[in-house]
């Protein structure tokens, strides 16, 4: 059997650490104007996959 590729779109969106992988923050892009100043710095900290998805996820973004 073929070696898995990498899924591109998934290796785009996610990095992987040591022991987590990173996302990007949703709600972000645009609309900002009626969100707070609190709110907009709280979505530009980092933000980690669920434990759940994170298997799942890693399978996507191996790179062999």
């Amino acid at each position: 059997m073929p070696k898995m590729k990498t899924h591109r779109g998934a290796a785009k969106r996610f990095k992987k650490t040591k022991n987590k992988i990173k996302r990007g923050s949703a709600f972000r892009s645009h609309i900002l104007t009626k969100k707070s100043p609190k709110t907009k710095r709280g979505l530009k900290a980092p933000h980690y996959v669920s434990n759940v998805d994170q298997p799942r996820i890693t399978e996507l973004i191996a790179t062999y």
